[in-house]
């Protein structure tokens, strides 16, 4: 998000300096492209540029193009299939990974300064609206729900339409405010999750040197993330509390909710002990069915940097995979 917001900070910034600005916006990609779709980046007059379409020859070739537009007043916008194979017959984006992606080259004018600060603005609050690109100009609408996706529809060159949610879409409740919790917060912020731990230490050290966290809660008790948690296909859980006890509280305060992922952090005995328990006293639910214990991936991780990586690992590899 921070990438995000320095982007339209130029953007910003350049408009109402009126300096020349180009917004360069992959609307769509298959295959191999190294741009993703909702990857852009802005290009001014004066230089200067912030953000990524993917790197490479490819992006050097555009922020030339986007200069060139600017320097001779071209059009308002225009729209480019690039191909990523030497062996295209069109297109050639210079690269060879495969794939394709299309670009859009639109130039930005004084009355888009308007939604673009509605924009940083809501990047700013953690709120969330959907950015809507045409021919007819750049708009933002504010407080749309989860269930608002990205699209791109195109009829011609003159009808066409881009839409995808601006602001933070994923949630990652940290359960625990311990080193790993510390350590996987400052992986886990530039990946573009809602950052939300909850403690029941409030003196706790680490807790108190955790900047990445959006929002830190003191619990009395755990029992209570009950009702504090809800979920949500784009809600991910992590248990990683002082101990057993304090784990075991919270896996009941959440047995019988659904999340995209949930994970519990500790040794492979202590989770078949706490897992024999409930299977004893006949608990079941969707947390069971599907809590990935102990979580992370197996890199032999020790540290609570290793650590970290492994579970932020584990959980990006569940974001990028379609739900069955």
């Amino acid at each position: 998000m921070k990438q995000q917001l320095v982007t339209w900070e130029l953007i910003s910034k350049s408009l109402r300096q009126n300096i020349p600005v180009m917004l360069l916006y992959v609307l769509q990609s298959n295959g191999s492209s190294p741009g993703r779709r909702g990857f852009f980046m802005a290009v001014n007059q004066a230089g200067e540029m912030e953000g990524s379409i993917g790197g490479g020859i490819m992006e050097h070739k555009f922020i030339e193009t986007a200069k060139e537009q600017l320097k001779h007043f071209a059009t308002s916008y225009s729209i480019h299939l690039q191909v990523h194979d030497k062996s295209s017959a069109r297109n050639q984006s210079g690269m060879i990974c495969s794939g394709e992606q299309t670009i859009l080259l639109y130039k930005l004018l004084p009355e888009h300064i308007t939604p673009v600060n509605k924009i940083i603005s809501a990047l700013h609050e953690h709120q969330q609206g959907m950015l809507q690109l045409s021919p007819t100009g750049l708009q933002f609408i504010p407080h749309i729900t989860p269930e608002d996706t990205a699209s791109f529809h195109m009829e011609s060159e003159i009808d066409w339409l881009y839409k995808e949610p601006i602001g933070y879409r994923d949630r990652l409740f940290i359960i625990g405010g311990g080193h790993c919790a510390l350590a996987l917060s400052q992986i886990m912020e530039p990946l573009g999750f809602y950052i939300h731990i909850f403690e029941d230490r409030p003196d706790l050290h680490t807790l108190l040197q955790n900047s990445a966290a959006h929002e830190k809660t003191i619990v009395r008790d755990y029992s209570q993330l009950k009702i504090m948690i809800p979920p949500g296909v784009h809600h991910y859980v992590t248990i990683m509390t002082v101990g057993y006890r304090t784990d075991d509280i919270v896996m009941r305060a959440l047995l019988h909710k659904s999340f995209r992922y949930c994970g519990l952090l500790g040794s492979a005995a202590k989770v078949r002990r706490m897992f024999d328990t409930y299977k004893e006293e006949g608990l079941e639910g969707p947390l069971l069915e599907n809590i990935h214990a102990p979580m992370g991936i197996n890199i032999h991780s020790c540290t609570p940097a290793e650590i970290a990586v492994s579970i932020a690992a584990e959980i990006i590899q569940v974001r990028n995979t379609i739900p069955v």
